[in-house]
Parts: structure tokens; sequence; C-alpha cells
């Protein structure tokens, strides 16, 4: 070999290992990104799966509940009177100390006693045990992320009530659990009551609807498409639309469903149908381009032996073709829905941004979907919904790798090498 082969050749050898180099920094840079990623989320989103619940004896005193207006009586009021009495302090002739205990304890709590009374009126005059959460600023003092350094004036509690709560914690009266009502209640103006279930609910309910939709005429197309429409050029101007609706914005299909679905035909605003029709036009493409390359990813030997038996062109794709790329196909489905179920932009352009404290009561009743409500606490002027914002977003990624996981699971269980 010359000596000007041999400095070509290093030199070839030299540029590959740098490709490689390059190759490495830019995944290593890219982990490295995610894990910042991940890792701020979870430590800004951790403490919203604990919780402080408050246990008090209060007694129903029978001069502030009148039996023939039972929703009438401030039931917030005996809950601070009996928090009040559990710190050793008593309420002033004007009721500044009770008003600083309100702040203290959830308002749930009250809401609690007023049904304990309904059901057994009998209980008035009488001191029951209940057991509620806290209210946030005071979850989030226990948690430490409202510090007594802080200067009085720039916190919501002051010495006075950070004091109470030592003395509670201090007497078994505070303990922190795990926050199991972050996922068995809906959303609520109140953080410590606030959970994730409606979402979820209503997430579910508008997947259901794109899959029934998008699912059967996205994988029909692709059929057609690839295994019996003529190669025309009318085939090869709806094959160019399909690729280039697959690169649309999200935020164009949401002001095609308001244009449509709802100024048109007149379908519920802020709904699990309207918002599953929009995702559904949003999935088609991918779920039409995802079908055909599995299609072609059949041998046309399986073809043409099918033909050679004696099958018809629909025994040969429906009977053969098609189970053999199904692999493929439920790959490309499930990942569109998991795409479809991060979205967020066309959403908010049918209105799906309302406030919704309830789960779903049906595909046309008012829903919320797990990213608006990210959206939705994250624009909440309450500090407590901030870890909240996180963990909705903990959970919603939990369900996209989930969807992610299950398309590679059953890509590599089901697919065949050819």
């Amino acid at each position: 070999m010359t000596d000007a082969a041999t400095r070509r050749l290093k030199k070839r050898h030299a540029a590959e290992a740098r490709f490689r180099t390059y190759g490495r920094v830019a995944i290593i840079t890219a982990l490295a990104f995610l894990a910042l990623l991940v890792g701020r989320i979870v430590v800004q989103g951790w403490s919203a799966f604990e919780t402080y619940s408050i246990s008090l004896p209060v007694y129903l005193d029978p001069a502030k509940i009148d039996r023939a207006d039972l929703q009438g009586a401030n039931y917030d009021y005996l809950v601070a009177t009996a928090l009040l009495a559990k710190v050793g302090e008593v309420d002033d002739e004007f009721g500044n100390a009770s008003t600083k205990a309100m702040d203290l304890v959830s308002r749930d709590v009250g809401f609690q006693i007023l049904d304990q009374v309904k059901a057994d009126p009998g209980l008035i005059g009488k001191t029951i045990i209940l057991k509620g959460s806290v209210r946030a600023d005071a979850d989030l003092y226990y948690k430490r992320q409202l510090k007594r350094s802080t200067p009085e004036a720039e916190r919501k509690l002051d010495d006075q009530q950070l004091r109470w709560l030592d003395i509670l914690k201090a007497q078994g009266a505070v303990k922190g659990h795990f926050n199991t009502g972050f996922f068995t209640n809906s959303d609520s103006t109140e953080p410590e009551q606030a959970g994730v279930l409606g979402a979820v609910v209503g997430s579910a309910m508008m997947l259901l609807v794109t899959a029934l939709i998008a699912i059967p005429i996205g994988v029909g197309a692709a059929i057609w498409l690839e295994e019996f429409a003529p190669k025309n050029r009318w085939t090869d101007l709806v094959e160019v639309n399909i690729n280039n609706l697959a690169a649309v914005p999200s935020i164009v299909y949401g002001l095609l469903g308001l244009a449509l679905f709802i100024n048109w035909l007149g379908a519920p605003r802020s709904s699990a149908l309207t918002g599953g029709l929009v995702l559904s036009l949003m999935a088609l493409p991918t779920i039409i381009i995802a079908t055909r390359s599995a299609l072609k990813a059949v041998p046309p030997s399986i073809r043409e032996a099918a033909l050679a038996i004696g099958a018809s062109r629909t025994q040969a794709v429906f009977h053969h073709v098609v189970p053999q790329s199904l692999p493929g196909m439920l790959t490309g489905v499930i990942l569109s829905l998991a795409h479809a179920l991060g979205e967020t932009a066309p959403l908010l352009m049918i209105g799906m941004v309302a406030f919704v404290p309830g789960v779903p009561e049906g595909f046309t009743g008012a829903a919320s979907v797990l990213p608006v409500q990210v959206f939705i606490w994250e624009n909440a002027s309450e500090r407590a919904f901030q870890e909240r914002t996180a963990a909705a977003i903990l959970v919603l990624l939990t369900f996209m790798i989930i969807m992610n996981a299950a398309a590679v699971i059953l890509r590599t269980r089901l697919e065949r090498r050819w």
C-alpha cells in the first residue's frame, strides 16, 4: 500500500471515529436534558403525593345549630373553636383568632359535619371526632415549602398560626400520609382537595371516542390505498395530502374542530365527544401512514402465494397480508393515541378549559383532560397548585410511557422477520 493510500485510510478512520464521538455526545446530551427535565418535575411534584390531616373533637353546640335550618349553621366556626381549644387559645370579641384558625383547616371538614348532622340530627349537643385535610398553606408549612424564616409580611400564615401548627403536630393531632385524595378527587378551587380523577376519566373517554373513529377509518383507508386503489394522479394527490396533514400543527385541527363540529354541527363544547372528534382528525394521518408502512413490509411472495392457490384479492389481503402486518399497525395506532393523549392546543380551541369539579357525566357533558388540567393548575394563583401541576404531569407521563411500552412489547412479540 502506498503512502498516499495509507494517509487516506487514516483520514477515513479518523473521520469515522469523530462521527461516532459526535453521536455519543449527542445521545449523552439528550439524555442529560431529559434527566434534568424529569428530575425537575419529580422534585417539584413528589410532595403532592403526601398530605397532612388533622383530627379534632368538635362540639356541636346546640346554640350554634338550628335544627330547622341545618345548612344555615357556621360549621367552619365550630371547627375553628375546636382547634383553638386544642392549642389552648380563646377567641376574642372580634373573632380574629377563629378567623385565623379557619385558615388552617380545609373547608371540607365543615361539610363533613353538615353531612353527619343531616344523617343524624341527634348528634347536636354531642362531641364528634372529625378528620380532614389541613389548608393548603398549612400543608406547605409541614412540607417545609413555607418557611418560618420568611418575613411574616411575605407569607400567608403569621407567626401565631405557625405556632398553633407546631402545637397540633406535637400533640399528634396532625399526621402526614399518602395523598389518596389526589387520585380519588376531581378538580377543586381548594388546592388540598384537588385531584386528577375527573381529568383521568375525561382523558379515557376522549381517547375511546378517538379510537372508535380514527382506527377503523385510518386502517381502512390505508388498506384501500395500499392494496386496492389504482395508481394514478388522484391517489398520488391523496397520498401527498395525507403526508402533509401529518405535519400540520395541532392547533389547526383545533380551529377546524371549532368551525366544523361546534359552529356548524352544534356539538357540545368542552365535551369528551367533541374532543375525541378533533383528536381523531389529528390521529388519522399518522395511523394511515403507519398502517401503509406495515403493509409494505409484508413480502410480495405472501400475496403471490395466496393468489396462486386460488384466493381472491380480498381474501389474500385480509386473510394473509393484514394479519402479517398487524404488529406494525398496532404500534402506529398506539403511538398515535399516545400522541393524542398529550395534546392541549386543539382542546383549548374547542373550549375544553372550563372548571369541571366532578367526573364527566357522559360523552356530551363537560369534561376535563390531563393536559388541560395541567394548563389550568399552572395558571392558578395558589402556590399549592404548583406541586399538583408537576404531579399531574407525572401521571400523564406515566400513562404515555405505559402506552409506548405496550407498543414496543406488542411489536417485539408479534413481529416476524423476513
